[in-house]
């Protein structure tokens, strides 16, 4: 199949916008995101933007940033896997780790002032859904490897331009 530089556009740009109902949707199902779930959103929220722009115009530019955008989210989602699976330390501020070495006053502070949700954490899991160990793909996963896919439609998007 050879889809057009529109086509692909709306191909990448819809699917963010898609991974964005989907995060939205696991939210109201009661999986509140970490501040590291939010980071991978605003990528995609900008590849949304650049997507109704580059429709409007030719060029290779914009499909180039709506490429730099998907690469971006998907690194945030390999960076945030590891932090889930404990290869690497995440930032403090959402793992475990920041919650050590709080007095029980500043702890009281930080449960109080803002809903602690840990970047360390796995709420949800593929395989929760589907019974095949071998599909133990998590939220972060997915962002990861659909986002690298995205990246490259983009890139088909800004050579076809």
């Amino acid at each position: 199949m050879n889809l057009t530089r529109n086509q692909l556009i709306l191909l990448a740009a819809g699917a963010s916008a898609a991974l964005l109902i989907g995060a939205y949707t696991f939210q109201a199902l009661g999986y509140p995101p970490c501040k590291m779930c939010w980071w991978q959103r605003y990528p995609h929220f900008a590849a949304v933007g650049i997507g109704a722009l580059a429709l409007l115009t030719r060029g290779p530019v914009l499909p180039l940033l709506g490429a730099l955008a998907a690469a971006i989210t998907s690194g945030i989602g390999a960076y945030h896997s590891g932090v889930e699976r404990k290869w690497w330390e995440g930032p403090s501020s959402c793992t475990s780790s920041g919650v050590e070495g709080l007095s029980a006053e500043e702890l009281m502070d930080q449960i109080l002032n803002a809903p602690l949700v840990l970047c360390d954490e796995i709420p949800w899991r593929l395989s929760d859904m589907i019974p095949w160990q071998v599909l133990d793909i998590t939220m972060a996963q997915l962002n990861f490897l659909g986002s690298a896919v995205f990246a490259v439609i983009w890139i088909m998007a800004a050579r076809r331009s």
